[in-house]
């Protein structure tokens, strides 16, 4: 199906794939790029929650060490929360590159919110060791105390994914722009927008403030921008369209001649 064109500069994302498919029911599978990109991430993420967890084995050794330099605590558990934030966003990004399944409910749960684990790996154990500790004074923890809960509590929403990806809602959102677009994974959404869209020309994009719009698959739409809304008005339009389509292709039942009978030479 021919998209609407738009007056905006129309971005191609690189990578992205509007070639028709198959009416056979495919489970999405990440690109080789994708994979590469994710594996990249991990790597890069997992070297972050690495030196964020040697920044608190390091604050906690000051702890250890009376009289407690305070400034010093205060600084590694600085820089251990910015190591472990920094691995989080990292890791959430490669799992919308390469997602996991739903299937196997244990690596899914851990992959997407490993964040999380890490977050409460890298601060709990200094939390309560501020709170034991003998050799600060009660104004002393009330200060630390304070900046390493707040610090475990930005880092745990930084890691947790309220709404993880996985390999089924690829499918499923892929299959339903594919269903409505005669086969084509192609979408359409801008810098802040929350949807992606179908139509280049839909209104909802096309306002004074969209100077730009991308255009991509749905997996590329997850990835780059976390979008996974499809525009009421674009799926509307498109179920609108599919129906003419599918009432103007459907055969016309041929008239059958009716027979004709000769008259029986004996009556």
């Amino acid at each position: 199906m021919a998209q609407g064109k738009s007056s905006k500069k129309i971005t191609q994302v690189e990578g992205g794939e509007s070639s028709a498919t198959t009416t056979e029911k495919k489970t999405f599978v990440a690109s080789d790029e994708s994979k590469v990109k994710a594996r990249n991430f991990r790597i890069i993420a997992i070297v972050a929650w690495i030196i964020a967890i040697a920044f608190e084995i390091w604050a906690i050794l000051v702890l250890r060490k009376p009289p407690v330099n305070m400034t010093l605590l205060i600084v590694l558990i600085v820089a251990d929360l910015i190591f472990v934030i920094t691995g989080s966003l990292l890791w959430k990004k490669s799992n919308r590159l390469d997602p996991a399944s739903k299937k196997d409910k244990i690596k899914f749960f851990i992959q997407n919110q490993l964040g999380l684990i890490i977050a409460i790996i890298a601060f709990l154990p200094i939390v309560i060791l501020i709170f034991t500790d003998k050799n600060l004074s009660g104004k002393q923890k009330g200060l630390v105390g304070a900046i390493a809960v707040v610090a475990l509590v930005i880092a745990g929403l930084t890691g947790i994914d309220f709404n993880p990806p996985s390999v089924e809602q690829y499918t499923e959102e892929t299959e339903q722009v594919e269903s409505l677009m005669d086969g084509v994974n192609l979408v359409n959404w801008t810098k802040s927008g929350k949807s992606y869209h179908l139509f280049q020309d839909c209104s909802y994009i096309n306002t004074d403030r969209t100077d730009e719009i991308f255009e991509g698959t749905v997996a590329q739409a997850r990835e780059l921008k976390n979008i996974t809304d499809l525009c009421d008005r674009c799926e509307r339009r498109a179920q609108k369209e599919k129906d003419i389509r599918e009432a103007l292709s459907e055969p016309v039942e041929s008239i059958q001649e009716e027979e004709v009978i000769e008259p029986d030479p004996e009556m």
